[in-house]
């Protein structure tokens, strides 16, 4: 399992229930091996032609390359947002160590 690609996924929800209850089944269902979230962050953005501010909280998470796919479909799925923010990075160092461990939280699903 070394050398595992690492991907970290980003989200935001509006309120912190909603983050909290993301991350925790995301990771209770081992598709994310941790997940981390930040608040409160101000938004700016267009919707339905309208710029909105709002505060958000960011969730991110750490799943591997191969575990990806299942991940942004159970966000999708999830998501209390008509459209939400999923963003993933390719990390490109990683202790392996760590590496190893998301591999084996992701792949015991």
């Amino acid at each position: 399992m070394t050398g595992q690609e690492i991907v970290v996924v980003i989200t935001t929800c509006d309120h912190r229930d909603d983050a909290d209850r993301l991350a925790s089944d995301v990771v209770r269902k081992r598709l994310a091996a941790c997940a981390q979230i930040s608040g409160t962050i101000t938004s700016y953005y267009w919707w339905k032609d309208t710029m909105e501010e709002a505060e958000e909280w960011q969730i991110r998470m750490k799943t591997t390359a191969a575990g990806y796919q299942r991940l942004e479909t159970f966000i999708k799925e999830h998501h209390p947002y008509e459209l939400p923010q999923i963003i993933a990075f390719h990390a490109d160092k990683v202790l392996p160590e760590f590496s190893q461990w998301v591999a084996e939280m992701v792949e015991k699903h």
